[in-house]
């Protein structure tokens, strides 16, 4: 068949049978959200485009090179959300949530769209779940969130993510390892890619990001020799906090993130099984952010996760067996199989039935191609004595059955 319209690179369709799956791990994300304590907040696909210049930052790839900007017929400069904090941050300023209590504690699983290139577990259309702790500024709020992550990823049945984690440092103890960090490269820019010496002149702690120029600069300074007295304290805090709730994790002394709002401790969730795009979602904290955008001094910390990449982890459980398949022989039939099979819908029972008029031996295949586990067949001989035929597909045992709707999910079900 020629399909004359096709998908736009970088989007997916979601099938069912794996839609089911997606279902089940957002259905977990939202019983792990309620747990500690967070309310979940939608907010529009769109923004104003200053919203994400402003906060993510003019010099990240997100800005520069990824993100899906218009202009609306009024002459505005619209983006669809790249990433979930800016929405987050505006609407809990704009809805005044600051005043609900000294602490606001959030999440979302939201729709984000990145015009990068398409790759295994990458889109430019993607879902993103995320967490935002707002009001708090101690360690334990860091390990509070990442622990969240940890229970999700148990609670799934994930087991081999590891927190990969760094501090950068607050605005005012980064300017030292800045200056360090552009002193170390000067001699290194001959040997690096065109991005990371764009990046030198107008954002050096983005060169670390690099994934292409990793290993060239291992030797490069370190975040974490820089810190002032109070983002050390929360450093060692937050580290030790981890250690004892048994999180396993690694100090990546490279680790910067690509987001320019970020303050000290900065973290990726990542996964050995996704190859070298290990990243399955990351986070830190962002004491300044609230502050820039025109709120009170706030401090705040989070993260988002790729669904995508996430539900690429989650093992595939066999396909549910389906408790009722209804084969009808014969127009009269047909309707009464449908009556009946609505009646045990409505009471919870999962149903199916084919209604295409094909014969007895195609329905059967069709029931046991879909797996079910019980065909009831009725015909005009049944419906007249009010009694079909139930057979068990597995041991292939036939009994009578009452046409009854209480019945027959009592026998089924």
């Amino acid at each position: 068949m020629d399909v004359k319209v096709k998908r736009i690179r970088g989007t997916r369709d979601i099938l069912p049978e794996e839609a089911s799956l997606w279902s089940e791990v957002e259905e977990k994300i939202r019983e792990v959200c309620r747990v500690y304590g967070f309310g979940e907040i939608r907010v529009p696909t769109f923004e104003e485009t200053s919203l994400f210049i402003k906060t993510t930052g003019e010099t990240t790839d997100i800005v520069e090179k990824q993100m899906y900007t218009f202009e609306d017929k009024g002459g505005r400069s619209l983006t669809l959300k790249p990433e979930g904090t800016p929405s987050v941050v505006r609407a809990y300023l704009e809805n005044a949530l600051f005043q609900r209590g000294k602490k606001t504690k959030l999440f979302y699983i939201e729709r984000m769209f990145r015009q990068e290139r398409p790759q295994k577990g990458r889109y430019r259309e993607f879902t993103q779940f995320g967490v935002e702790l707002i009001g708090s500024k101690s360690p334990l709020s860091d390990a509070e969130i990442i622990s969240l992550a940890f229970t999700l990823f148990e609670k799934i049945g994930i087991k081999d993510i590891t927190l990969r984690i760094n501090s950068i440092g607050c605005f005012r103890c980064r300017g030292p390892f800045r200056d360090a960090l552009k002193e170390y490269l000067k001699s290194k820019l001959p040997e690096l890619c065109p991005d990371c010496k764009r990046r030198f002149e107008r954002n050096p702690l983005r060169v670390l990001d690099c994934k292409e120029d990793r290993e060239k600069l291992k030797d490069a300074p370190r975040s974490t020799d820089y810190l002032c007295d109070n983002c050390k304290k929360h450093w060692k805090r937050l580290i030790s906090v981890l250690e004892k709730l048994k999180i396993p994790f690694l100090v990546d002394h490279m680790l910067v993130r690509g987001l320019d709002y970020y303050t000290g401790p900065v973290f990726e969730f990542v996964s050995g099984k996704l190859g070298a795009q290990d990243a399955v979602g990351g986070g830190g904290r962002y004491d300044e952010l609230i502050e820039s955008m025109g709120g009170e001094p706030t401090p705040a910390t989070g993260f988002a996760i790729g669904l995508d990449r996430l539900v690429m982890l989650v093992e595939k459980k066999d396909e549910e067996r389906i408790p009722l398949w209804i084969v009808n022989i014969g127009e009269e039939a047909e309707e009464a199989g449908f009556l009946l099979m609505e009646k045990l819908r409505r009471m919870g029972v999962r149903v199916e039935m084919d209604l295409t008029g094909r014969s007895l031996k195609a329905q059967f295949r069709e029931a046991d191609k879909r797996n079910a586990k019980y065909v009831l067949v009725i015909g005009e001989d049944e419906i007249r004595k009010n009694k079909g035929k139930l057979k068990d597909m597995e041991t292939g045992k036939e009994e009578e059955i009452e046409l009854d709707e209480e019945k027959i999910k009592e026998r089924v079900c």
